[in-house]
């Protein structure tokens, strides 16, 4: 039950968070520095604007991914051992593909513009990242 509950707190909250910080963009919030800027821009593909040219199909396609992933981890029983960062990564996970059947797109708002330019990214993207990290540290830990 305790696991249950981390996993759905991590992606509740991670879910929220995300869209909260989304809604100050879709209002038009903006910001800019020397180095970073912070904007609204929809996100038609994945990471870097990949596979935008499956156009809708991209947030079904996420979704079965996801659902699979979930069904992976059920059945192989990884969720005890990793509830915190599963429910980071499933909660931003559907954060994003709910903004595709929302808004047609993810809504990023991060740009990196010194020295190099970077995507423009979210914060359910680092918490992806985040996760997976976890993920890959929590295993090697084991070992």
């Amino acid at each position: 039950m305790r696991t249950w509950a981390v996993f759905l707190l991590a992606a509740a909250g991670v879910f929220i968070v995300d869209q909260n910080i989304k809604a100050l963009f879709l209002h038009g919030w903006r910001w800019d520095s020397p180095c970073l800027s912070l904007y609204l821009v929809f996100n038609r593909g994945v990471a870097f604007s990949m596979f935008a040219f499956l156009g809708p199909w991209l947030k079904w396609i996420q979704l079965v991914l996801l659902a699979g992933v979930m069904g992976y981890v059920l059945h192989g029983g990884y969720l005890k051992r990793y509830a915190f960062p599963l429910g980071l990564l499933v909660g931003a996970g559907l954060s994003n593909i709910y903004d595709r059947f929302l808004h047609g797109g993810v809504v990023d708002y991060v740009a990196w513009h010194c020295v190099f330019d970077f995507a423009v990214f979210n914060f359910a993207d680092v918490t992806i990242d985040l996760a997976v990290l976890l993920i890959l540290w929590l295993n090697f830990k084991k070992k």
